[in-house]
């Protein structure tokens, strides 16, 4: 027993009639994807079927798993309520779950339940399989903003699991893709849905599970896309097996792309772990930047690495480069792990005796004084990008014209309070974006008029 099969489905409400009362026709290929889909389930007789949401309970740095006897819901606040689920929950499965878990170092578990309904990402594909199959117990993962890989992990807690506890398990990854296909879409068009989605669409029909970790935030923020880490979640669940995968059907006729994917696992495959694969790999390419890193982001690092690891500030060595004792600066030290944020601080003008000071300084904040954040551990350490940006003179400007995105920082000012904004940053394309975002620092409102400062960077990697 264990994992017996996987599937990639959308979860479109109008995909049921009562809701899209006729607009489902659009989506035909989609439908019959999924009553495939359901057949399949039938064939298997699971006892156990594992859903993940992205539309479940959802934290930042916590995977919610739904604890329970017992789960209910409708589609009621799509205006059809006659159309309701009621299912049992395989309470074994997921205490054992939680408890691999936490053995395996992961934030998750039962905490936070909020709401115990059924959420429209689990009721859509519980909709076509309880049509052919009922004879289940139910068990609910939601996502997290951790990265990729700690889904990754879950999902190997997932397959362990079913392994232990000997359940022929289904797992169920929810989630549609690209919702910005079309311009009259429900965010829009950007170049990056239809990327993702044909990018997409060829990994998982391949079963080609390692190249999802290629996916980068940027890239997905872009394209807005719903489900990745629910397949990259499933994916976990078939870590180190072969698999037999078979795409069923893409469809984006409303502007959100919907794609179906099969997955039969087959014999143990030990090139297939592709999450042990990835972190070595990511290990690797950590080492490998720390041998290029120049003086200044090499004393950031010591000093968080000291601060971190005794309380302590180092003293400055006495073989920086003369500029770091002579000049002084505002000094912005960001801090990054698995790719994702972890921690950035920074003086706009300097307040220290020199910039070496300043990036001490700086660097021990943005590790652990960032209030966005917890502090850093020393078991993070090794997993960390550092960069160090040096501020060049502020200078007043009249208009947003004179500002250029890659070039410029920028700090807006409205009497006591100001926002300020790095150039040149992953996500930020416009100009319009970069004020808009030091507005929101600095809980500007948009109608505010504020004073426009722009400055240059020296970026330090």
């Amino acid at each position: 027993m264990g994992i017996a099969a996987a599937y990639m489905v959308p979860h479109p409400p109008l995909i049921i009639p009562e809701i899209g009362r006729g607009e489902e026709g659009q989506i035909y290929q989609t439908t019959e994807a999924y009553e495939k889909i359901a057949e399949y389930v039938k064939q298997c007789s699971p006892d156990t079927i594992v859903v993940i949401s992205p539309h479940q309970v959802m934290y930042s740095d916590y995977f919610h798993i739904a604890p329970g006897r017992a789960a209910k819901g409708d589609f009621g606040r799509f205006h059809a309520k006659e159309v309701s689920f009621a299912a049992d929950c395989d309470m074994e499965f997921t205490e054992k779950l939680c408890a691999l878990a936490e053995n395996r170092g992961l934030p998750a578990g039962t905490e936070g339940v909020r709401e115990g309904t059924l959420d429209h990402g689990t009721m859509v594909p519980l909709y076509f399989i309880n049509r052919c199959f009922q004879e289940y117990r139910l068990v609910r993962v939601g996502l997290s903003g951790l990265p990729l890989i700690r889904h990754y992990e879950l999902g190997q807690c997932i397959r362990e699991t079913a392994h232990v506890l000997n359940r022929k398990t289904v797992v169920i990854a929810s989630g549609d893709l690209s919702h910005r296909l079309k311009e009259d879409g429900p965010y829009g068009y950007r170049a990056e849905g239809p990327a993702y989605d044909s990018r997409i669409m060829d990994v998982m029909g391949a079963g080609a599970f390692a190249e999802l970790f290629g996916f980068t935030e940027d890239f997905c923020e872009r394209a807005g896309e719903c489900g990745h880490r629910s397949f990259v979640m499933m994916a976990g669940a078939l870590d180190g097996r072969d698999v037999v995968a078979r795409r069923l059907s893409y469809e984006g006729p409303f502007g959100v792309g919907y794609g179906v994917c099969a997955f039969e696992p087959q014999g143990v495959n030990p090139a297939r772990r592709f999450g042990t694969a990835y972190v070595q790999q990511a290990l690797e390419r950590m080492k490998r930047q720390r041998e290029t890193e120049d003086a200044y982001v090499r004393l950031a690092r010591r000093t968080i690495e000291t601060y971190v690891r005794t309380g302590k500030v180092p003293e400055l060595p006495d073989h920086l480069p003369d500029e770091m004792y002579r000049q002084r600066a505002g000094v912005f030290v960001s801090i990054k792990k698995d790719g994702r944020l972890r921690g950035c601080i920074g003086t706009i003008q300097p307040v220290q005796e020199s910039l070496a000071e300043e990036i001490v300084s700086n660097a021990v904040s943005a590790s652990t004084r960032d209030p966005r954040f917890a502090p850093i551990e020393a078991g993070e350490l090794e997993r960390l990008t550092i960069s160090v940006d040096v501020l060049g003179e502020r200078e007043r400007i009249n208009s947003m014209e004179e500002l250029d995105v890659k070039r410029y920082g920028v700090i807006v000012t409205k009497e006591h309070r100001r926002g300020l904004l790095l150039p040149n940053l992953a996500g930020v394309d416009t100009v319009a974006e970069q004020v808009a975002i030091a507005r929101e620092k600095a809980g500007i409102k948009e109608q505010e008029t504020v004073e426009l400062e722009r400055f240059e960077v020296v970026r330090h990697i």
